[in-house]
């Protein structure tokens, strides 16, 4: 990834330093599958309930709820990971606040920690074995939170064990590698101390990014099976996805001695950094530095795998009108330290949304047409874990019956502006849930008004506009998308790009990520944490209360007409040269984009009139299932859990249809009629295929 800056190869010559859902289980009780009594099946979105709630979200209600989250640490699967699950289900049993049912299902899944009795180490070895440097094996107590025995120490999980020393990278490759953060890349290239947390909210020198270098998603050991006790599991000696050689994170203040005392080549400008120094690829140290030139690094890695218990937690409230249809939130628990910004900012967004909701139902005063289900997701760390196994579990019931999943991991970045990503059809909603909400600070602003400041496209059919970025798999959206085709979004706050170059927040994965660092920092007043909370709040009512889903497929056409400009446009050349024409695809867009128009019209009408029940509930089933006919599980057979033929991974160039993009470049250089040119005509008809199914879902129901 550009952010992180890769030393590899630095040992030996020092070369390259570089529910049935559980709504299927309790949440419907018998009888639920009429309205219940004195309900409309009408019932649509109560202006005065939204803005009932949008009131009552307390920003310092939120404050302490995250004071309380991040007051310990709380990696997955440890003990106060265990009671943080106990908290939520508390909260959402309460009797006067909580939900109409909770429980938390566990599943055994393999995670990776390093060893407290052999702890991970990275040295600087002189000729005769004596240690010359060591890099930090912990980070300063700053604050009196750094030190405390449940801070993990910093280390690369999945990354194997081993000890690499005097190998010639050169000659045999390399045998390790460290990672470190460049104050170039999260510190506006700020080093020292006196400029850094806790003096502001920049990286201190001693700060280490932890993480997890498995390359999948989900369980290791049980792809495309939840993690139950009967499932057929993989050989962990032999599972992919792992790192091959040993790695180990280390802070940049350590990353400084070794980079700038190595020899050799000039690093090229893109991997240049903050440091002070011209970094340099090696081998060997310098003569005039601070080691000996034939001194060797040695990193000593000791992680191991474990199969530990780690829990979901699930909040129920019951539909009053189609309490089979879900819309779904979430946001995992577990952190690698204290974790206020991540994830804990966004659990205690969690928490208040689901206290006023959960005090609205109990009173009596509210209860949503469809059915709710809030979820706190265990081991998303290590590779959203706890999310892909629901989804495993649930595939076929949440593929049949949930409108929307919205995710708000981190929900607070830094407190300047709204920034939120998803698939098209959700843009609509997120737009108009902005528009309603003022933006702190700022007397006059909506949050939409503020947003489009900063983050802006020109659009064919509204103009000027927020941009809505695209989701990829950096947090619990992308098993709902990805694999399941469930129309998704994140939602957060972030920062001012325009002033900063930090990629993320400074402390990301750090022990330096605390609550005073969020109360001082990050969010002062919480005034960003609460129109987060307002956000998510409407567009959460909306989805869920209104009587015409506010899913918006037309803005899907806009999307396939700039991807299909691209393919015009940079491959049509290539494509011709190979008798391979666009024609088809440029006909299927034209489909969709008749049949969208067509059936936003037929939506119009109905909300003049007053529509049969079974007349809207077709036409909502045709906005929810749209995102499903992208779906196609042999379009990326090399790509674990991607199916989604507009949103998987692109390594090809161009901007347009990942599939196609990808085979073109994997074909480019290949001759005629070869088996790759053979690939790319069947990307075509992979999307072909999808685009005409969409077409045909969204053209009236009673045409085959």
């Amino acid at each position: 990834m550009q952010w992180v800056k890769v030393l590899g190869g630095l040992v030996g010559a020092s070369a390259l330093l570089g529910l049935g859902i559980i709504l299927g289980r309790f949440a419907i009780p018998k009888g639920a599958d009429a309205p219940a009594p004195g309900v409309s099946v009408s019932q649509d979105l109560d202006l005065e309930i939204l803005e009932t709630v949008m009131k009552q979200l307390d920003a310092s209600k939120i404050r302490e709820n995250l004071r309380e989250l991040s007051r310990e640490p709380h990696l997955a699967s440890s003990p106060r990971d265990e009671a943080l699950a106990q908290l939520l289900l508390h909260r959402w049993r309460d009797p006067e606040s909580g939900l109409d049912a909770a429980e938390a299902p566990t599943y055994e899944v393999l995670l990776s920690f390093p060893s407290r009795e052999r702890p991970n180490r990275v040295a600087v070895v002189g000729p005769t074995g004596t240690i010359l440097f060591s890099c930090r094996q912990s980070e300063q107590n700053l604050t009196g939170e750094q030190g405390g025995p449940d801070v993990v120490p910093p280390y690369a999980a999945y990354a194997p064990p081993g000890t690499p020393q005097a190998v010639n990278a050169a000659k045999h490759g390399v045998a390790g590698v460290l990672v470190y953060t460049d104050p170039a890349d999260i510190n506006d290239g700020h080093s020292s101390a006196s400029q850094t947390f806790p003096n502001s909210w920049r990286l201190p020198p001693s700060g280490v990014e932890r993480g997890s270098y498995y390359e999948y998603f989900g369980d290791p050991l049980t792809p495309y099976l939840p993690a139950n006790p009967s499932s057929f599991r993989l050989n962990p000696d032999t599972v992919p996805g792992f790192p091959p050689i040993p790695t180990q994170p280390i802070g940049f203040e350590d990353a400084k001695i070794l980079l700038c005392n190595l020899q050799g080549t000039l690093a090229p400008a893109a991997w240049q950094g903050a440091l002070g120094c011209d970094y340099k690829l090696g081998p060997g140290f310098r003569p005039d530095g601070d080691f000996l030139a034939d001194s060797q690094v040695n990193v000593s890695v000791h992680n191991r795998l474990e199969l530990r218990n780690s829990s979901n937690v699930l909040g129920i409230i019951r539909g009053a009108v189609e309490p089979d249809r879900y819309v779904l939130y979430g946001n995992h628990r577990d952190s690698w330290v204290h974790g206020a910004v991540d994830p804990s900012s966004g659990t205690a967004v969690l928490l208040e949304l689901s206290r006023v909701l959960g005090t609205l139902l109990k009173k009596g005063t509210w209860r949503p047409r469809r059915s709710i289900v809030f979820a706190s997701w265990g081991a998303e760390e290590f590779g959203l874990i706890g999310s892909t196994e629901f989804t495993e579990e649930f595939f076929s019931k949440l593929q049949e019956r949930t409108v929307a999943y919205i995710n708000v991991d981190i929900s607070v970045f830094a407190n300047a502006t709204l920034r939120a990503q998803g698939t098209p059809p959700v843009q609509s909603v997120i737009f108009s849930a902005a528009k309603q909400i003022p933006a702190p600070g700022l007397d006059g602003l909506s949050i939409y008004d503020n947003w489009i400041r900063y983050f802006n496209r020109s659009s064919t059919a509204y103009g000027l506009v927020p941009s809505l970025g695209s989701l990829g798999a950096g947090s619990d959206y992308a098993p709902f998308i990805h694999f399941l085709g469930i129309s998704s979004m994140d939602i957060a706050y972030t920062y001012d790009r325009s002033k900063t170059s930090a990629r993320i927040y400074p402390t990301y994965h750090t022990a330096f990520d605390t609550f005073g660092y969020v109360d001082k920092f990050v969010d002062p007043g919480f005034s960003s944490h609460q129109a987060v909370a307002r956000t998510a709040g409407s567009v959460l009512l909306r989805l869920s209360d209104s009587l015409f889903l506010p899913l918006n497929v037309s803005d899907y056409g806009e999307t396939l007409r700039n991807f299909l400009q691209a393919a015009q446009r940079d491959l049509g050349v290539l494509l011709e040269q190979h008798s391979i024409s666009l024609g088809p695809l440029v006909t299927a867009v034209e489909k969709f984009e008749g049949a969208a128009a067509a059936l936003g019209q037929h939506v119009s009408a109905l909300q003049k009139d007053t529509p049969d029940p079974l007349q809207v509930r077709m036409l909502n089933d045709q906005l929810m299932l749209l995102e499903r006919t992208f779906l196609n599980p042999r379009a990326f057979p090399e790509e674990r859990y991607y199916s989604h033929v507009l949103w998987a991974p692109r390594t090809g160039s161009v901007a347009t249809f990942p599939g196609l993009a990808n085979a073109c470049s994997r074909a480019m250089n290949t001759s005629l009629g070869s088996a790759a040119w053979a690939e790319v005509q069947r990307q075509l008809s992979i999307l072909v295929v999808a685009l005409e199914g969409a077409a045909a879902t969204l053209r009236p129901v009673a045409d085959l």
